[in-house]
């Protein structure tokens, strides 16, 4: 179906991406600077690939109390304006990017933007949630049963009706009953008039960071975002814990039954920015490492190694550092696609990944090319790619893919496709290659992936140190909302 509007791109950016898992959401939130919501605009265009559909800003001023601004699109488009930003006073703020990967799978509704604010007896208060709640469904019906009114299709609204019919006597207390009955995946940011608050899940699937800026305190999806706004990284929250920031400090305290922690290893390999620090281990590093290990695992005589930009160029100049072969820039991206001026016609639909991607045919031609890349979901992309390179006079084309073949679907905050659509799904490695028409294919193993973070003997499998439930199905959360509709565990990783 063509674009409803000439300057509409999604169609673009539906062509070049379809190829990629679909980042999460970011949060962000300051308190006690001047100025509160301006530090969250800043620190939410850092955190801005981890959801680019909308965002929400919200603050509190004792003069006007809490104030806030949901919006669509880019931070830098709804955030930067002097007339909207004065509408958010306060020394106190919250903020959350958003990619859906809950709720209506159509258009984003405005009703869905976080943060979500809810006004209890004892006041209101905001909250702003990455992951996402596997027994979200049955929660719903449940709180609905009994008489709650949802405004949205977001599972995130669930904690905010938890709260408000919790027995407990103040919003900390009231949030920790609450995330008491989720299940799943949740780094979640809140605010009061006087407290910002900060949980991760027992299993710390999803990250949350904690730093300092002056006389305030930060809490943040990645320490890039710290880095925007001149914030001093302070230290990881720790999976189950909930902090409470007063004006007298810091409160740290673990609510939840104590687990063995599963974080996200895609954060690692794709998610995360590579000028942040996961777990003491900065995520470029990281990338080479593993582009090191694939190497090592996957040699081929070949006469360039080229990255597909953007999220493979970690791993493909750890690669040639680690075979030797040239690293170059084979493809390159255009980094200004944004709004067209040109009809959308099927014809410049059908241009999709080259009107992002263009192929340095002057380097490429006659050569023995090996393309590294971070996934393949579809393997749509990885085609259209293909084509380009050969189109361009390369003599071969040899995939090396940084993480290993998607085959699982992910519940906790990750928009992936449904499993049949999964390309390692239906197929076998070479099953794929010949998919993709390429001279070879090979993805990096889970034991290698587990050494390039930082695990030298590689993935315990009685006990894995990661959640990898999209390689794997190993699922640590029982995706009880998902299996309700028909979806079959695998059997082997139970």
């Amino acid at each position: 179906m063509p674009p409803a509007h000439p300057f509409d791109t999604s169609y673009l950016r539906d062509a070049a991406d379809e190829d990629k898992l679909k980042e999460e959401c970011g949060v962000f939130g300051v308190i006690g600077v001047a100025d509160a919501a301006s530090f969250v605009a800043l620190g939410l265009h850092a955190l801005q690939h981890r959801g680019q559909e909308a965002g929400g800003i919200v603050t509190y001023d004792p003069q006007v109390g809490f104030q806030s601004e949901r919006r669509f699109g880019y931070v830098r488009d709804n955030f930067t304006s002097q007339s909207v930003m004065e509408t958010l006073p306060g020394e106190i703020s919250i903020g959350h990017v958003r990619y859906s990967t809950a709720g209506d799978r159509g258009p984003t509704a405005i009703r869905d933007v976080q943060p979500f604010f809810g006004e209890f007896a004892m006041g209101g208060a905001a909250i702003a949630h990455n992951g996402n709640i596997t027994n979200a469904n049955a929660l719903r019906r449940e709180l609905i049963e009994h008489g709650s009114i949802f405004q949205s299709s977001s599972d995130s609204e669930c904690i905010i009706h938890l709260m408000a019919r919790s027995l407990q006597r103040n919003i900390p207390e009231r949030m920790e009953d609450a995330l008491r009955r989720v299940e799943g995946a949740f780094s979640v940011v809140a605010m009061t008039r006087t407290k910002l608050m900060g949980v991760r899940d027992p299993l710390g699937v999803r990250p949350l960071v904690l730093g300092r800026i002056g006389d305030g305190w930060v809490l943040s999806s990645e320490t890039c975002a710290l880095d925007i706004i001149g914030a001093e990284f302070v230290r990881e929250i720790e999976p189950g814990e909930m902090v409470v920031i007063t004006a007298e400090g810091v409160q740290s305290n673990f609510p939840f039954r104590r687990a063995k922690p599963r974080f996200c290893i895609f954060e690692h390999v794709y998610f995360s920015r590579p000028d942040s620090i996961l777990g003491g281990r900065s995520v470029y590093e990281t990338r080479e490492a593993i582009g090191r290990e694939l190497a090592k695992e996957s040699p081929v005589d070949a006469d360039l190694v080229c990255p597909v930009p953007d999220s493979g160029t970690p791993a493909a100049i750890g690669y040639s550092l680690e075979s030797g072969i040239p690293y170059a820039l084979g493809i390159i991206r255009n980094q200004y696609m944004g709004r067209t001026f040109i009809e959308p016609t099927e014809q410049i639909r059908n241009m999709g990944v080259r009107l992002k991607l263009n192929v340095n045919r002057a380097l490429i031609r006659g050569k023995r090319v090996i393309l590294v890349d971070d996934s393949v979901v579809r393997g749509t992309t990885s085609r259209k790619i293909k084509e380009m390179i050969l189109d361009a006079g390369a003599a071969e084309v040899h995939f090396r893919i940084a993480s290993p073949p998607t085959a699982w679907p992910c519940f906790y905050g990750v928009d992936t496709p449904q499993r049949e659509k999964l390309l390692a799904a239906t197929m076998s490695e070479e099953e794929m290659r010949a998919h993709l028409q390429v001279d070879s294919l090979k993805f990096i193993s889970l034991d290698g992936l587990y050494r390039a973070v930082g695990e030298a003997e590689g993935r315990n499998a009685k006990c894995p140190q990661y959640c990898d439930a999209c390689f794997s199905g190993d699922y640590p959360v029982t995706p009880s909302d998902q299996i309700e509709q028909g979806f079959e565990m695998n059997s082997a990783a139970e």
